[in-house]
């Protein structure tokens, strides 16, 4: 066990953006982004760019590194005490942004009111194992968990600390108004809420106490620019100082460009493409529109006969331009519990006939195929490859490219049959991703939180649990390699490309140090050339 706690511990566009010059102060850092957050409330979603937003005005219990190695952040250090209690030893001396004292009733109450919200990706995934919080001292908090928890410190880098007094009294009905306002938007984090304007801009000033050290940025003003062209003319103009996910055809036009400079990454992210496996489900027919007696993506020869005609390295190398790379699994190489035995995933239009026709769908169906448009590098690009590589087999695809704050609700109210979006394993851990899309939707073991599609293998689940309380380490990975393998085996999704992410920034005014595998772009990591 000590084994274990030392591993964790150590966790016309041009012409409008000419219209809209606005002049830029040299410690004002005005960032392009392509989303910004559904609400200033950090507990409300659990969406990367929502999350990537409210990292600069709250801090998080444990810090995850630019690698997701975890590091101390509001907690300085974490041990196991028993079988079910964790430590965390908070850090003494940091202030919210209104002069007040952080304490443990800060985390306990964080983690409390996270269940208690409803929004539309659950962060109830960070907090499912915690049966209690136990305060000791005002720096001393005692987690109880309903087992042994050996992930707890990865799940709690998304654990955002709010303050108890600033947020007293709040419900899911009241929550987002308050925190919107600024009212409730007071955290311990590197800048200060000033405004924000949904779907437009998030200005935020500098926070001077902050107990990293104060910013290199006085103000910094997140721009949402979700149209591409749009974003780039800005950079190019001089309108804004740096632009996040630049698309991968423009990166050798900007790595020209004598007045800029362009970071490259891998990231986590893997795109792929989700099945509904109900017996009723609504955007799937027969091609003259008529409805179908059953659903076909619950025969396995169906999603063999699709994840066969689709060719990963054209998806990587031509839809989205050398941004990306094939993966064999949903999540990427270094991810504890990677399984480095699954072969390439290579198409096979042959073969994907030969099992459309044993299945009798040798002519194909209809079916609408919904992607988001606006989060990740090429998501758009492909989702409509995909849908053009499945029309080989028969399929009749109607594309249906939109924005992420649209499809995700529709997702969690079951009204899509397939779909493809990116998703990270953000804590680093295999885990966090297999139980929260492979696991059985089962409120009893709090996992299967993203498994709206009704996948359902006992076995799959009882690898799941078994890793979720087994405190050695070789033990766990071999659990979720297994679950990694089956998940390959079953195909309840497809994994598809992992994205590489590109930054454009102005070269006299940001550098960017070292970008970061969860593609956040957080300003108190960019520096003054």
């Amino acid at each position: 066990m000590r084994g274990i706690t030392r591993g964790l511990m150590m966790g016309g566009v041009f012409a409008a953006a000419l219209m809209a010059v606005t002049p830029i102060t040299a410690q004002t850092l005005n960032i392009g982004v392509r989303a910004g957050p559904d609400s200033i409330d950090p507990h409300f979603t659990a969406t990367g760019t929502h999350a990537e937003a409210l990292k600069h005005i709250f801090d998080t219990l444990v810090w995850s590194g630019d690698q997701l190695q975890l590091e101390p952040g509001l907690a300085e250090s974490w041990r196991v005490v028993d079988a079910t209690t964790w430590e965390f030893k908070l850090r003494r001396g940091v202030k919210f942004h209104d002069g007040s004292d952080f304490t443990a009733e800060d985390v306990k109450f964080s983690i409390q009111r996270i269940p208690t919200l409803s929004g539309p990706n659950p962060t109830t995934i960070y907090v499912r194992r915690v049966k209690d919080a136990k305060i000791v001292d005002p720096h001393t908090i005692h987690v109880i968990t309903d087992g042994p928890a050996p992930t707890l410190p990865n799940d709690f880098i998304r654990l955002f600390i709010v303050s108890h007094k600033a947020a007293a009294g709040l419900t899911k009905e009241t929550a987002n108004e308050a925190f919107n306002s600024g009212k409730a938007a007071t955290g311990t984090g590197p800048y200060k809420f000033v405004s924000w304007t949904p779907k437009e801009q998030l200005v935020l000033d500098r926070n001077d106490q902050y107990w990293r050290g104060p910013s290199a940025w006085s103000r910094v003003v997140r721009k949402e620019i979700p149209n591409d062209a749009a974003r780039i003319a800005q950079l190019k103009a001089g309108q804004i100082d740096m632009i996040v996910r630049a698309p991968a055809s423009d990166v050798p036009q900007l790595q020209r460009d004598p007045k800029l400079v362009v970071a490259v990454a891998p990231t986590v992210y893997v795109f792929n493409i989700e099945f509904d496996l109900r017996e009723k489900t609504t955007q799937i027919s027969n091609k003259d529109g008529s409805p179908l007696a059953v659903n076909p993506f619950r025969d396995p020869k169906v999603r063999e006969a699709f994840t066969l005609a689709i060719d990963r390295k054209a998806l990587a190398e031509i839809a989205m331009e050398g941004l990306g790379r094939p993966v064999t699994q949903m999540v990427t190489s270094n991810i504890f519990g990677h399984n480095d035995k699954l072969p390439e995933l290579k198409p096979d239009l042959d073969r994907a006939r030969a099992l459309m026709k044993e299945a009798g769908w040798e002519k194909g169906f209809k079916v609408t195929f919904n992607f988001t448009n606006d989060r990740l590098p090429g998501d758009g690009a492909v989702g409509a490859s995909v849908a053009q590589m499945l029309a080989r087999i028969g399929m009749e695809i109607s594309a249906n490219g939109q924005p992420g704050a649209v499809m995700f609700p529709a997702r969690t109210r079951g009204e899509l049959s397939m779909l493809m979006s990116g998703w990270g394993t953000l804590t680093g851990e295999a885990h966090y991703t297999l139980s929260s899309i492979a696991h059985s939707n089962d409120p009893k073991v709090k996992m299967g939180a993203f498994n709206w599609r009704s996948y359902n293998n006992p076995t799959m689940d009882k690898l799941l649990q078994d890793a979720a309380v087994e405190l050695d380490t070789p033990k766990r990975k071999a659990l979720l390699e297994q679950a990694n393998a089956l998940f390959m085996t079953d195909r309840p999704s497809l994994p598809l490309v992992a994205v590489s992410s590109a930054w454009a920034m102005q070269k006299d005014k940001v550098a960017m140090p070292k970008p970061r595998a969860d593609e956040d772009t957080l300003a108190f990591d960019l520096k003054k050339p």
